[in-house]
């Protein structure tokens, strides 16, 4: 099982998504919270911290845990989970992502999200 975590950034009532541009041929194209792979050893939070950076250089603060899916892909488990964050700093440039989106909670199903990302999108509309 992959260990991946999400960040859950919100600006003015809204959540951002991006656009897959790089990974698995399962995922290209689609939205997603972004994030990745926590490394061996590496704390969840400061793992968000890190892939946000790397992803589209900004500074976040992971604030807290929300929740999580276990997804299985045809070639691989993984185990996706959502951290509510905070933006510090930074002006978005997309490394991974060919775009990005603040949207309203209730558009995020509307959007040909990730399967894996499915599951916190249902769960971000019922609580957020």
């Amino acid at each position: 099982m992959i260990n991946v975590v999400a960040a859950l950034i919100e600006k003015d009532n809204k959540y951002l998504i991006a656009r897959r541009s790089t990974g698995d041929e399962k995922v290209l194209g689609k939205w997603e919270f972004p994030g990745g792979k926590v490394k061996e050893n590496e704390d969840e939070m400061l793992a968000i911290e890190r892939e946000i950076l790397e992803e589209f250089e900004l500074n976040i603060k992971a604030i807290k845990y929300l929740t999580n899916n276990i997804y299985e892909y045809p070639n691989k488990v993984v185990n996706l989970k959502l951290y509510e964050c905070k933006y510090i700093s930074g002006t978005f440039n997309l490394h991974d992502h060919s775009e990005y989106k603040f949207v309203n909670k209730n558009e995020l199903l509307n959007y040909d999200l990730c399967e894996a990302d499915i599951k916190l999108a249902e769960y971000i509309i019922e609580n957020k």
